[in-house]
């Protein structure tokens, strides 16, 4: 157990706002930011036991020493965000790293799930003993609020695209959902599961500790079952937008027919019904996804100009991280957190890996039988079946990191990995949203064109 106790609290550091960031709670210690910064530099044996002091060692003042971390964690993150990176910056030429226009499943949306399944595996590790829970509580709302401001300043439209020289944002058109915003959610929520529903069951086994973690498992089921009936059930009306077709026309109105339910396309599915109404659309993104598609490009599945017969909705601003969609992204999180689980209660790898893959595999073959009865992986949506085939995925992936980094002890070839892990946000502010880039194009000669990022080819 001392192995895991060294995660710095995120008060401890204000950085550890991490990005599922959060490495920053593996444990109520201070993790690093979004993934913050963690670093001991020998490998972490997780089934270690605490040594029994030398004779000598008694009799000298005690010091307060960091226990090892969970090393294959950190590299876990440090992979998730080089992946982001890459697919943002790759993306765009190879679309087997872009997103999905809409159904189906390429590399880049696999970043997200990973993310939030690390911040479940990092609470598990954070919240395995609470003098109070209320304090606890408190913290973990406290944590969420940073990331949620972090997520609306970045995320918002403070900053502008790079080579556009201006920042600030109309308060009237502010995106309020955003990746920090979605994290901010399904950590609270799991948080507080973590906090107030685990019993004072003894762990012993797998079904011990499913009983003990019961009520965790019930809140993931009933979120699941409500993201289905509302997908599912409610009725989605005609609906308009409007937008500037002509830098100086008027806005033209676009309507978009719907009158339906239980349609999972990209005009009249709930979860955009659900964010124009209560977000409003003049808050949500305005490049949506579904701009890629055949239909809405004709230079498909990249961005391009309309087609001639192109429908009403492609224009229509639509939140690849809406309200709706991020109410399953808490079940990936909650997934994650029992993997956690597996760790603090067992302490043989061999346990911990059977544990692991039994989760992994179920989860693997329910989402693609999902897929394959007509409940379409979705990353746009967070569908069921994409919630369960991701989570499976970042579960194999870390089982084998696991093996790798903490039983086999290969660490040196991903100390660099390790190293982005342990500072996700501050990498992911810097060069996810564009931050470094627009800072240095601040810096030109003559004319703004002739900045640094023009002379290396980056940005023109």
């Amino acid at each position: 157990m001392a192995s895991y106790e060294a995660i710095k609290n995120f008060d401890d550091d204000e950085d550890d706002v991490e990005m599922a960031l959060p490495h920053s709670q593996i444990s109520e210690s201070r993790s690093l930011t979004i993934s913050s910064t963690i670093a001991q530099t020998t490998p972490l044996h997780i089934h270690n036991v605490q040594e029994q002091p030398s004779t000598s060692s008694r009799n000298q003042p005690h010091t307060l020493t960091k226990p090892p971390r969970l090393v294959s964690l950190d590299v876990f993150r440090g992979l998730t965000v080089a992946l982001m990176i890459l697919v943002d910056d790759a993306g765009g030429l190879i679309p087997a790293l872009n997103h999905s226009p809409w159904n189906g499943l390429t590399l880049a949306d696999y970043v997200m799930p990973f993310f939030l399944f690390i911040v479940g595996v990092s609470l598990a590790l954070t919240y395995k003993k609470l003098s109070c829970r209320v304090d606890a509580s408190r913290k973990a709302g406290l944590r969420a609020l940073k990331l949620l401001v972090l997520g609306l300043f970045l995320q918002g439209g403070y900053f502008h695209r790079v080579n556009d020289l201006t920042y600030g944002v109309d308060i009237k058109q502010i995106r309020w959902m955003g990746i920090l915003q979605r994290i901010a959610v399904a950590y609270l929520v799991a948080a507080l599961c973590e906090i107030w529903l685990k019993s004072d069951d003894s762990v012993n086994s797998g079904p011990s500790l499913l009983r003990k973690y019961r009520y965790q498992w019930v809140v993931a089921v009933m979120i699941s079952f409500l993201y289905l009936c509302l997908l599912y059930g409610l009725y989605v009306p005609d609906w308009e937008y409007q937008i500037q077709t002509e830098p100086s026309s008027e806005p033209k109105t676009f309507s978009v027919k719907c009158g339906r339910r239980g349609d999972i396309g990209p005009a009249c599915n709930v979860v955009g019904m659900i964010d124009r109404t209560v977000l409003g659309i003049q808050h949500l993104y305005r490049r949506p996804i579904y701009a890629r598609l055949p239909e809405c490009s004709i230079n498909s599945p990249n961005y391009g100009p309309l087609p001639p017969d192109a429908p009403a909705w492609c224009q229509a601003p639509f939140d690849p991280e809406g309200l709706l969609s991020s109410v399953m992204a808490i079940v990936t999180c909650l997934v994650g957190l029992h993997y956690g689980h597996i760790i603090v209660h067992f302490k043989d790898h061999r346990v911990r890996i059977i544990y692991w893959m039994i989760p992994t595999s179920c989860l693997v073959v329910f989402g693609l039988a999902l897929d394959l009865f007509g409940m379409d992986i979705n990353k746009v949506l967070y569908s069921l079946s994409y919630t369960c085939v991701t989570a499976g995925a970042a579960g194999i992936l870390f089982v084998g990191i696991y093996l790798m980094v903490d039983v086999c002890g290969y660490r040196r070839m991903t100390i660099f990995m390790e190293w982005m892990g342990m500072h996700a946000l501050m990498i992911y502010i810097l060069a996810a949203c564009n931050v470094f880039p627009i800072f240095l194009q601040g810096f030109y000669w003559g004319s703004p064109r002739n900045n640094i990022l023009k002379l290396i080819g980056v940005g023109s």
